[in-house]
């Protein structure tokens, strides 16, 4: 392994053990503030009264009655081993109802990830070969348009519109009511996973588009550009064979960096669909106080991140010699 690249690997690797330190810190600390009693919310005060014994007995099992600097300490030491805790609400590992919720998350995240960039990079590119063209204006239209638009909004528009009023697409979850995820098909999946795709891919595509569009016009204004017209070459030639190759680099290492904003939108895309992934049992978890699985789920959606973050920076590494020349550049 070439030494500049074991340095760029050692820096991020610092890097993300720093990164969850900071932020596993700075979780723990929010969560112990937070006004919500998590004895409240794992019995459901509303619903259920305990008495004081009880409730203590509660305290006492959690390790609610030690000092928050203990407590860190025990969950820290904890986090070294790889034990999570146990979630209050499944009563399960947390590490076991995150591998299980992710797993449902990522058939959305991959589909929604693989459409927004395929049809934002294609659209990028006609924007920018035919700049100013009604084909422009109308891309740029809908891409500033979905650049502001909440996803929750999206999300409820298309599902009263294919769902309620025209009944094509399952009102919620990610199989069939009454079946488990073994027994539903993956044509029952599928379907079930159409319309939250969608209302992600659909904010997904504004960012990879205005970004290529820019991109292309960089390029179709390039001595290159300018030389292949003079010889009579199309727009759509140039952007096939001289300036696909530069255009792409980019949007590849965006597309990976924008794992953040996907993640963030799958939480509201699942809570609008009732969609039983990550995202929806982070909320879930906040709502009710499961504490051990909602700091789990911040620490796992971190390293998650930091993943497609890493991942752009080490295609740029290995794809541009002039940045292996100056490794500790990166951001």
């Amino acid at each position: 392994m070439p030494l500049q690249l074991t340095k760029f690997l050692f820096a991020k690797t610092l890097r993300l053990v720093l990164l969850v330190a900071a932020v596993a810190t700075l979780s723990f600390v929010l969560v112990s503030r937070s006004p919500i009693d998590p004895v409240d919310a794992y019995v459901g005060a509303a619903v259920m009264k305990i008495s004081p014994e009880q409730r203590q007995m509660i305290i006492a099992r959690w390790g609610l009655d030690r000092p928050p600097l203990e407590r860190f300490g025990r969950w820290a030491a904890q986090l070294a081993k790889g034990d999570f805790g146990v979630s209050t609400i499944f009563n399960e590992p947390v590490t076991a109802v995150i591998a299980k919720r992710f797993v449902t998350s990522l058939w959305l995240m991959v589909l929604a990830w693989c459409f927004s960039g395929l049809l934002g990079f294609a659209l990028g590119l006609i924007a920018g070969a035919w700049e100013e063209s009604p084909a422009d204006r109308l891309i740029r239209l809908y891409a500033y348009t979905m650049a502001s638009t909440p996803t929750f909004w999206v999300g409820m528009i298309l599902l009263m519109l294919f769902s309620v009023y025209l009944g094509w697409t399952p009102v919620c979850c990610a199989w069939p009511p009454g079946l488990s995820a073994e027994q539903a098909t993956l044509w029952q999946r599928l379907h079930h996973l159409l319309l939250p795709a969608v209302t992600l891919s659909l904010i997904g595509i504004a960012q990879i588009t205005l970004h290529t569009r820019e991109k292309t016009i960089e390029a179709m204004r390039s001595d290159y550009a300018v030389f292949a017209r003079a010889q009579g070459e199309s727009p759509g030639g140039i952007v096939c064979r001289r300036a696909l190759r530069n255009v792409a680099l980019p949007a590849v290492t965006l597309q990976f960096a924008s794992l953040g904003e996907l993640f963030g939108g799958a939480v509201l895309a699942e809570q609008v669909f009732a969609y039983p992934g990550l995202g929806r049992t982070t909320v879930e978890a906040g709502i009710r106080g499961d504490i051990p699985l909602l700091l789990g789920i911040v620490l796992f959606s971190t390293i998650f991140v930091f993943t497609g973050n890493f991942v752009a920076d080490l295609i740029y590494y290995l794809v541009d010699p002039r940045l292996r020349k100056t490794a500790g550049g990166f951001s």
